[in-house]
């Protein structure tokens, strides 16, 4: 008889994996797919053609369609130069928390995934569900894609997706947009006394920056739309987090780089903002090109990851709101997998224990009682599959 681990032994069997997104993940891949088929479970895989990295997505109970699907990604971010008090990757337990790299997010929410998976399948469930794990969530939401297109001809379809990410267990059903443009200024270097015959990259990069300053003012100061206005805050951002370029402060930089970030309210066209970016990019590298003419700015995008938009009476909302008991509207400011499924025709919602406030952070933990919480959740959902009750 395969041995069922309890979902605290699937979490700490994960977190295990220091599966950050610049190292492949493929051994959790592979532990997860040998688990799910000890106990009968046939895994299915996204190979990535380009990296060492996979998806796993398998389905139990009837071969039809309209399966609940729980969705979840495998990466990590990195935890060089952080203080952690504990071993990253390894579950450690202490007052009333989990602590460990992923146990919020989102290995925890995998673990009691995986677990549900099997629960379901060993308990003869009369209505069908899915798992999709993927990979890259961290680096622009850019794995599952892919993953959404392959299970398609694979597995019967599913109705509803619900995204497990920190939400502390509330039903979450609309997040922003999100969208990056790495961005290189490349100038011409002269003597910073000569500056005037020169482009400097890094001034001519900052006008770009200041753009999104007076940008951000300008949304700041407008009213918000009916579906901006329910979020923190209600308008769109423009975000500059890094940047470098330049060799010696007495000669005009030759090169700068930045990643410019936009996170777009519903209701708001990503496409609407990238021509004003670009439209701006065209003023300033016509500005630098009137001094030295082969200068130019090169955009390219790292990622795009559509917004959750609200849905009227949604399949997913029902679900977890029926499950959770949580009635109140929740959105949020980061993005998801949950506006890749929607936009692929599923019905899609965002619930998972944790707090998205330690994601991220040195020693990340999620609180036993929000794992014990997540746990009932999913407790909740194999028997209303097993008893044939309508998840709505």
């Amino acid at each position: 008889m395969p041995q069922r681990l309890t979902p605290l032994e699937i979490m700490q069997k994960l977190v295990a994996f220091p599966t950050v997104s610049r190292d492949t993940n493929i051994p959790l891949i592979d532990w997860v797919a040998d688990y799910l088929g000890s106990h009968g479970i046939a895994s299915h895989r996204y190979i990535d053609p380009d990296q060492p990295k996979h998806a796993l997505f398998a389905h139990v109970g009837p071969l039809t369609e309209g399966a609940l699907v729980l969705s979840g990604h495998t990466d990590v971010v990195p935890v060089d130069g952080q203080p952690w008090s504990t071993d990253p990757f390894e579950v450690v337990e202490k007052n009333g928390k989990f602590y460990g790299r992923g146990t919020c997010d989102m290995k925890g929410f995998d673990a009691l995934a995986i677990w549900a998976l099997v629960e379901a399948h060993h308990s003869g469930v009369t209505r069908p569900l899915q798992i999709a794990l993927s990979f890259d969530e961290e680096v622009g939401c850019t794995g599952a894609p892919p993953m959404i297109a392959a299970m398609q001809p694979v597995l019967p379809k599913g109705s509803a997706v619900i995204v497990g990410e920190p939400s502390m267990m509330r039903t979450v059903t609309g997040h922003k947009a999100g969208m990056g443009f790495d961005t290189h200024v490349q100038g011409f270097e002269v003597h910073s006394s000569i500056m005037d015959r020169g482009v400097n990259a890094i001034m001519y990069g900052a006008k770009l920056i200041d753009w999104a300053n007076e940008m951000n003012v300008a949304n700041q100061n407008a009213q918000p739309g009916d579906l901006a206005a329910a979020f923190d805050p209600p308008f769109t951002t423009l975000h500059v987090g890094q940047i470098s370029g330049g060799t010696a402060h007495n000669i005009t930089a030759k090169d700068c780089h930045f990643a410019m970030d936009f996170r777009v309210v519903p209701g708001e066209s990503q496409q609407e903002w990238e021509a004003l970016y670009r439209e701006r990019v065209a003023q300033v590298q016509a500005m630098m090109q009137t001094v030295v003419p082969e200068t130019r700015i090169a955009l390219s995008q790292r990622f795009n990851v559509p917004a959750l938009m609200p849905e009227r009476e949604g399949l997913a909302e029902q679900v977890v709101r029926r499950l959770t008991g949580d009635n109140a509207t929740h959105v949020v400011s980061y993005g998801t997998e949950a506006g890749q499924f929607q936009q692929a025709g599923y019905s899609a919602v965002i619930c998972g224990p944790g707090d998205i406030a330690q994601a991220h952070q040195p020693d990340e933990f999620i609180t036993v009682a929000q794992f014990n919480a997540g746990h009932a959740f999913m407790q909740k959902l194999v028997a209303s599959l097993r008893g044939g009750a309508e998840a709505t």
